[in-house]
């Protein structure tokens, strides 16, 4: 038998994805017939699939301690340095500028050193953030940037700043504004471009066409041209779709790859300058919460990231 005391993290959620989270070696199929044997209750009492847990709800599942272990708590990120660049932070969300060469995740590669685990470090050192008492929450990101892109990424420290968050970027109500430099002039000053994307899982790259075609998605790029010193643009993009290196090859696309991109640009251009990582960040972050929203509040703040080393260097 495995009981568990729901707390604000694990709150608000189906008993079903809980369970699968608390339990994850329990194959789905065994968890679904507990529930319909009445194996799975909460707080004594017999619950479906869909019933969302409580603060102090206790739930219990009736199954053989051999057949399902616990999780796992793993301490890896504490083999992370804790440092951060902290550009905002409360009790629910966390804001931190990347650096360029820190990837957001691991991938499943034996990486040292990523950006969440960074976060779960210095959460952890700070008494936020404790393994040993979550059963299904450990704070995450919100958003990711390739490698070799700085700038701002979001971090949820709760659960309910998570839900409320990823949920606000699917339904675009959290507003992303980047700052490049491209390698070649913009066809205009301002525009609003759209084109049809598709990623290469094998190459990871993706390509562009103008036109609709089977399996690729529909993206849209905003941007504005800052200053220019021919042939760099600075440039301010914003984002209305978020596809796999979406600015990177829609800018090429039209003729004006980025800086140091070595997958969609120009390597005589960067060659000349001497360039050989995206001059890409992360810049700004707008929000527009719903009121009922748990981190409403984020609508009031203009979030914004230290100009980066590229932009200071060709356009100071």
């Amino acid at each position: 038998m495995k009981k568990f005391v729901i707390n604000d993290n694990d709150s608000g959620q189906r008993v079903d994805k809980f369970v699968t989270k608390a339990l994850p070696d329990m194959p789905k199929s065994m968890m679904y017939r507990l529930i319909r044997k009445k194996d799975i209750k909460i707080n004594g009492k017999r619950c479906d699939i869909s019933t969302k847990l409580n603060v102090g709800d206790i739930v219990t599942v009736y199954v053989k301690d051999d057949v399902s272990a616990e999780k796992q708590h793993d301490m890896s990120f504490l083999n992370c340095p804790p440092y951060l660049d902290i550009v905002y932070e409360d009790e629910n969300v966390l804001i931190v500028s990347k650096p360029v060469g820190l990837d957001s995740h691991s991938n499943g590669s034996p990486l040292t050193d990523t950006l969440i685990d960074r976060v779960k470090h210095y959460l952890y050192n700070k008494g936020e953030y404790s393994p040993e008492s979550e059963s299904s929450f450990a704070p995450a990101l919100c958003s990711r940037l390739d490698r070799n892109t700085c700038g701002l990424v979001t971090a949820a420290k709760t659960a309910a700043a998570l839900r409320d968050i990823n949920e606000a970027i699917r339904s675009g109500s959290v507003h992303k504004i980047y700052h490049c430099i491209t390698a070649a002039p913009l066809p205009k000053k301002e525009d609003i471009i759209t084109a049809y994307h598709q990623k290469d899982e094998s190459r990871n790259l993706v390509k562009i066409l103008d036109s609709p075609c089977d399996s690729f998605k529909p993206i849209k790029t905003g941007y504005r041209v800052i200053a220019e010193k021919a042939p760099l643009s600075l440039v301010e993009v914003t984002l209305y779709t978020g596809r796999t290196h979406q600015i990177r090859a829609h800018l090429a696309h039209i003729g004006a790859p980025i800086l140091g991109d070595g997958k969609y640009g120009n390597t005589a251009v960067n060659k000349r300058f001497g360039v050989f990582r995206q001059a890409l960040c992360a810049y700004k972050l707008k929000f527009e919460l719903p009121d009922e929203s748990s981190v409403s509040y984020l609508n009031k703040l203009d979030i914004t990231a230290t100009k980066p080393e590229f932009e200071v260097r060709f356009f100071s």
